[in-house]
């Protein structure tokens, strides 16, 4: 029986080695294809579809070699995905191997999909309909004039944006701030490595994707000294997701601030340093490298894939266990949730949709308005009840509860105490174990740092009380964001408020 449709002329399958749109080179006869792009490798994997025939498998591989020539690799991954989804469907509910896609089957298919998955209806059509006018025989006619006469719906855009779902959804300030208070700390110990550190700061601070961040090169840092003698600091950042375009075909200036662009300048002098002797051009080296390089050559020698970037960033913050105010249990840390956040707080401090877009790099303004049509409250009502509950969820106290001055690591130095004037200048709230300068402003930010050591009498409550109306009143006469700005360290008084009771309550059994 002929697979070809009426109509359909006979076109040879594609066969031997093939040049993808990456430049890379694989063998169409393969059953697994590994294809690297510019900043990403794929797997494609044909020993899946066993429950296809073998004439059928070699139409699907002509068909997927043109999106491998004319797309992207993230793009072909897609493609073959969703053709593994549905040809699953197949072997569940066909008892012989699948000689063609009927539109029986293509039906049966859609009706299965629901409202999260009825897009990968719409992948699987696009496909579909190119392997029909490739030529290519195994998909019946009826299966094009089917799609032709449906709407199907687009992904479900925006639902944990909307819900400020706590696995998926952009991070709250609590959990962002207690992100970067631990990151801060593991750099300090040298526990975290400075490129991981810039990385992350950069996911918080521009919100973009992996694979714009394993494009980076170290000439993509920019510094120009302004008429006051001060510098401004900025990054040549790779566009992303525009078709038919290369990762580093178009660079957007993004502006950093001098507490990150100073750093990083410093760090990618010295990449460039490193790499004088392996590439003929130093300052062309990739500012995220790979550690064991294992592709070495074309414009992204020595590059991170996007994925892999990811999986860094992932894996590194997971490690610090950060614990969220809302589930009680550690964040759950990904790229996508750092570039919801991002998208979010622009959001919140007014910015529209077209400055959205343009933020995060979209040609268009369709994906970003559930940003600004459902701005989540930033600064929902803390009062001191709500503090004491919250509290044992964020851990957000990060010192330890001593009795008094003379269980305190710098007990006899009198400049170690923490008082705070306008409670009263004659009770501390604890010591200071650090024994180097402190910047900060005490005693707001002692009660989040791993130095403190409050004492068992200090005036906690006070401290309490008097951020809790100092809140109170922002929210009233100021920005959100500046009302919240503390919501951390309450939660951290708190916790020392809930710790004290727990050891008066000890003392007296």
């Amino acid at each position: 029986m002929s697979l070809l449709t009426q109509g359909q002329v006979p076109v040879k399958p594609r066969t031997g080695l093939v040049t993808a749109k990456s430049g890379a080179v694989f063998n169409a006869d393969d059953d697994v294809w590994k294809i690297r792009g510019e900043t990403d490798t794929v797997s494609i994997d044909f020993k899946q579809f066993n429950n296809l025939t073998q004439k059928l498998v070699g139409f699907l591989k002509s068909t997927l070699v043109w999106f491998a020539e004319n797309h992207s690799t993230a793009h072909l991954q897609n493609i073959h995905s969703r053709m593994g989804h549905f040809a699953r469907h197949l072997a569940t509910t066909q008892s012989t191997t699948t000689t063609h896609i009927t539109v029986e089957s293509v039906i049966n298919y859609a009706s299965t999909l629901d409202e999260e998955t009825e897009y990968y209806l719409a992948t699987l059509k696009l496909l579909l309909t190119k392997w029909y006018r490739l030529g290519y025989p195994g998909v019946d006619a009826d299966v094009i004039k089917f799609f032709k006469e449906i709407r199907i719906a687009g992904n479900s855009k925006g639902v944990a944006v909307q819900t400020m779902d706590p696995i998926t959804g952009p991070f709250t300030n609590i959990e962002l701030e207690a992100i970067q208070s631990a990151m801060n700390t593991a750099y300090a110990n040298g526990e975290m490595t400075e490129a991981t550190f810039l990385l992350t700061w950069l996911f918080m601070a521009l919100g973009q994707r992996p694979s714009q961040y394993a494009a980076l090169k170290a000439c993509d840092v920019t510094v120009t000294l302004l008429a006051d003698g001060t510098f401004s600091y900025g990054l040549n950042m790779p566009r992303a997701k525009k078709r038919n375009a290369g990762h580093r075909a178009t660079l957007k200036q993004r502006n950093l601030i001098p507490q990150i662009g100073k750093p990083l300048l410093d760090y990618v002098r010295r990449i460039t340093i490193s790499f004088k002797g392996l590439l003929d051009d130093p300052g062309q080296a990739p500012m995220f490298p790979q550690t064991r390089p294992t592709h070495t050559i074309g414009p992204f020698a020595y590059h991170q894939t996007g994925a892999r970037i990811g999986q860094i960033l992932t894996a590194e913050i997971e490690a610090l266990s950060v614990w969220s105010e809302r589930t009680g249990e550690e964040i759950s840390v990904s790229p996508l949730r750092f570039r919801r956040t991002f998208a979010t707080r622009a959001a919140q401090q007014g910015h529209g949709e077209l400055v959205i877009a343009e933020l995060l790099d979209h040609t268009d303004t369709q994906n970003v308005g559930v940003y600004v049509a459902s701005v989540p409250e930033i600064a929902a009502r803390i009062d001191k009840a709500t503090a004491m509950q919250m509290a044992p969820l964020a851990q957000a106290f990060q010192g330890m509860l001593i009795d008094g001055e003379s269980q305190a690591i710098r007990g006899a130095d009198p400049a170690s105490r923490i008082v705070d004037l306008r409670i009263d200048k004659s009770k501390p709230m604890g010591s200071c174990g650090q024994f180097s300068f402190c910047g900060f402003n005490a005693p707001i930010a002692c009660y989040t740092c791993k130095s403190f050591q409050p004492w068992l009498d200090g005036p906690h409550e006070a401290v309490l009380e008097m951020l809790i109306e100092r809140r109170e009143r922002l929210l009233k006469s100021a920005d959100q964001t500046i009302a919240a700005i503390n919501d951390r360290t309450i939660l951290a008084v708190a916790e020392v408020i809930e710790l004290c009771k727990a050891a008066r309550t000890k003392e007296d059994c």
